[in-house]
């Protein structure tokens, strides 16, 4: 390898081992998962440091909000973070800029490597509280019209999870369609005005450079952080981030998923997504619902009411994060005309 990374931990791989490794690395955001060893970023390079697996004491996810945090306030303004925390106690934080990228990345490691776990210590101490009070609300016996839902919806999540990364896809294309729709006109003449003068700055720097005068150093430095600075914003519009590419994955996570399901399927494409039909099961265990349909119309009207004022527990958050967009970028309609 030209660029070997560099362990962290105290059990480093051998060249060829590692090199092997690096082969089979599965990359996931600025992170990536081998056999052997997990592969972490910096703040500006991707994937330049490795731990063995043998190391690692529990991978999970680290959320830096406008609000709250885990407290369950501000849950549409998130900053996502992986920690991988070692045996000997010390931590790893890794910047990820989109989130289901770390959920992403959590669940090949729940399902790759079951023994770490994927929680933080007091996140699963919170998720056995929250599981208990979500128990206690279950009513003891459903009726036969509610189980019979109840077990529709359970071969629903089978079928989807058979193929979990089309659901994973139109999650990831709805909240990318969704930041993107949502950035204002204004403040994208503003980044193309503050990019028109970097680019001005940094240019005027050369020349003063060129002309051998004092502080010219300075304007390329001060244009150049600029322009990056506003480059890295994702306001003004490139190849991958613009409403018409937008809209082309979001059109193409939907088809595929249009392709994979049947007209029987018990929600619209649109919105066929794992937590959806767990959210739903959840109402008619909870005796709100006795239908399939009456459960969908139930679902829906919870995740309206649901905005960055509301307090939820950590698994409705993740819940929330992961399939309000669909909705929003559908406007909630359950046929097909929407944008």
């Amino acid at each position: 390898m030209l660029f070997a990374p560099k362990h962290i931990g105290s059990t480093p791989l051998d060249r060829d081992a590692l090199a092997a490794d690096c082969k089979v690395c599965r990359r996931i955001g600025p992170c990536g998962i081998g056999q052997k060893a997990v592969y972490l970023n910096s703040f500006y390079v991707d994937r330049c440091y490795y731990a063995a697996f043998d190391d690692v004491a529990r991978i999970f996810k680290r959320v830096a909000m406008s609000k709250g945090g885990f407290t369950g306030k501000g849950v549409f303004g998130a900053i996502p973070y992986l920690v991988v925390q070692f045996k000997d106690g010390h931590e790893k934080q890794c910047n990820f800029k989109y989130e289901e990228l770390v959920d992403q990345f959590l669940s090949v490691v729940a399902r790759e490597h079951p023994d770490i776990p994927v929680h933080s210590e007091a996140a699963e101490r919170r998720l056995r509280e929250a599981e208990e009070a979500e128990r206690a609300r279950y009513l003891k016996e459903l009726s036969p019209e509610a189980q019979a839902a109840v077990d529709a919806l359970r071969a629903a999540q089978t079928k989807l999870t058979a193929r979990r990364e089309l659901s994973d896809a139109l999650a990831f294309a709805a909240r990318q369609k969704r930041v993107i729709d949502g950035v204002s006109p204004t403040y994208r003449y503003a980044a193309a005005a503050i990019l028109l003068l970097a680019v001005l700055s940094a240019l005027l720097g050369v020349f003063m450079v060129l002309d051998r005068r004092d502080h010219a150093v300075w304007f390329v430095l001060f244009g150049m952080a600029a322009i990056f600075a506003v480059i890295s914003s994702r306001v003004l519009p490139t190849g991958r981030n613009n409403k018409r590419y937008a809209q082309q994955q979001w059109d193409a996570a939907l088809g595929d998923m249009r392709g994979y399901l049947d007209k029987a399927f018990p929600v619209p494409p649109q919105y066929a997504h794992p937590v959806v039909l767990e959210r739903m099961i959840r109402v008619l265990r909870e005796g709100r619902a006795l239908s399939v349909e009456k459960a969908y119309q139930v679902m829906k009207s919870d995740l309206k009411a649901l905005n960055a004022d509301v307090t939820v527990t950590q698994k409705e958050y993740d819940e929330v994060v992961t399939v309000k967009p669909l909705f929003l970028v559908c406007g909630y309609a359950d046929g097909g005309n929407f944008s």
